[in-house]
């Protein structure tokens, strides 16, 4: 699902990092054990990465929460105005659909 209109197809590599993305994706999807999954996450991507992610996840579950402030989340969650604007920004191009799915999935 493209969710915000970005694509890499120019970049001339497109349709190989999508193929491997979409590897990735089922390997995490199929994989029966959440411990080894967290193994496979920490050899992927660094602290500073799986840090980002979780924090990007928080802030676009608060912000469809939508009980805190930007100014609220960034104090509570140490996150920085940065990210949650992008986050609200990615938010608000979406289709009303496109943000129901997402509410599915991380609320």
């Amino acid at each position: 699902m493209l969710l915000y209109g970005h694509s890499i197809t120019g970049l001339g590599i497109g349709k190989i990092m999508r193929a491997n993305w979409n590897l990735v994706l089922d390997k995490i999807v199929t994989h029966p054990n959440i411990h080894e999954l967290a193994v496979l996450f920490e050899l992927l991507l660094t602290e500073e990465e799986r840090s980002a992610i979780s924090g990007r996840l928080k802030v676009f579950q608060v912000l469809l929460d939508g009980n805190l402030s930007q100014r609220q989340i960034a104090a509570e969650y140490e996150i920085s105005i940065a990210t949650i604007t992008r986050c609200s920004n990615y938010l608000k191009h979406m289709t009303i659909e496109q943000r129901n799915a997402v509410r599915s999935l991380i609320l």
